[in-house]
């Protein structure tokens, strides 16, 4: 089992406490540098870096953090209608020069109609995703052409391009990897036909495999294969009564009015996605641990008030790696957590599951603490701690 473990910048905002400004912390670049370096040198493969008009830019912020990090690897969105191809292909080419190949490319076709709209966007589902075929199809062509120097003509019903080039390709060959999450039909198609991981939020095994089996099946009839990869929420803590309480403590602060505004704003998306989101915690009508736990450690309190991702592992540090190995075992290789705040728990996953996790993430973790000072604290002034204790 080969595991990869990424984790989240949360350039929308950080708390201690969801729907409340309380313990609240000012996102600005120190503080997202603080939790890249963290992530880079625990060991984390990468980090995802959202989008919207709820966050800063993605391809801004990533590239101000290539030179905080060493091996970190950054997912960024490319936005069908928002975005160019020929102009995302030079983005991305550029960026994936500047990192060293550290670039990995998330096609984010959006289900917010309010924002596309603002944004400039007034396509409905089905073609926004007519239009997302069409940008990858021509982003992946220009980009993968470049290393021959070649160009190419595309003439589509949403994309149009002619002599479409560029001078100086990425690292990566044929291009930075392009990961895709989508829960309809047409994001189904899509994720099996263009991209190399297709990404799921995270839903009940059950549900994840059924959504895995159908991309993998569409996949074969396109002679093709896909990766995959699901998004989480992680509270982790040494014992599981100590987890649910951080549970619990997390939306504390979220009455009534804030949990039906946030639901009556979602409920107005078109994404089938945030819709399988939203019925898992029935629209907030009881905030129990009963009625959240939607399956075994696996709790929809996030998704009261978060867009996106709504779902936690929520347990002691042997339940939550036993939940990793469950979805690991549909499949999933790719694993994209995140924690509030999102620099302490980028720290605290990272110590209590990484030890219990496959030989190639301990690895990881070991070279990024060879690479640093002293492993531990020094006993007494004088000795190290024991070897035999560290390695467990």
């Amino acid at each position: 089992m080969s595991l990869q473990l990424f984790w989240f910048l949360p350039t929308h905002g950080d708390s201690r406490y969801l729907g409340s400004t309380e313990g609240a912390r000012r996102v600005d670049l120190a503080y997202l540098q603080q939790i890249a370096g963290a992530a880079d040198s625990l060991g984390y493969e990468g980090v995802l870096i959202p989008t919207g008009r709820s966050c800063e830019d993605p391809w801004v912020v990533a590239s101000s953090l290539i030179g905080a990090t060493r091996r970190l690897k950054f997912l960024v969105a490319v936005r069908p209608g928002l975005h160019q191809p020929s102009l995302a292909a030079r983005m991305a080419a550029t960026f994936d020069r500047l990192s060293g190949g550290r670039l990995l490319i998330n096609l984010v076709t959006g289900g917010d109609r309010a924002e596309l709209e603002a944004d400039g966007v007034f396509l409905d589902h089905a073609e926004r995703y007519g239009q997302s075929a069409e940008f990858i199809r021509v982003w992946r062509e220009i980009v993968a052409r470049s290393h021959g120097g070649e160009a190419f003509d595309f003439d589509g019903r949403y994309v149009q391009v002619k002599g479409a080039r560029l001078v100086f390709p990425p690292v990566q060959r044929p291009h930075p990897p392009v990961w895709f999450g989508g829960s309809s039909e047409a994001a189904h198609e899509l994720a099996a036909e263009q991209v190399e991981r297709y990404l799921s939020w995270g839903e009940p095994p059950a549900e994840v495999a059924r959504k895995l089996a159908d991309v993998r099946a569409r996949a074969e009839r396109h002679g093709r294969q896909v990766e995959f990869g699901i998004r989480l929420h992680v509270i982790v803590r040494e014992t599981e009564d100590e987890a649910w309480q951080a549970a619990d403590a997390l939306i504390s602060r979220v009455d009534d009015a804030t949990i039906a505004k946030a639901q009556e704003a979602l409920g107005r998306m078109d994404s089938e996605g945030q819709r399988r989101m939203a019925a898992l915690h029935g629209r907030g009508a009881n905030r129990s641990r009963e009625a959240l736990e939607i399956s075994p450690n696996l709790w929809a309190g996030v998704g009261l008030v978060r867009s996106g991702a709504g779902t936690a592992l929520v347990g002691n540090p042997q339940q939550v790696a036993a939940r990793i190995r469950e979805y690991a075992d549909l499949g999933i290789d790719a694993f994209i957590f995140s924690g509030y705040p999102h620099l302490e728990e980028a720290y605290r996953f990272a110590e209590l599951v990484f030890p219990l996790l496959p030989r190639d993430v301990q690895a990881r973790v070991g070279e990024g603490a060879r690479a640093g000072g002293p492993l531990g604290e020094v006993v007494a002034n004088v000795d190290a701690p024991s070897r035999l204790r560290a390695q467990g």
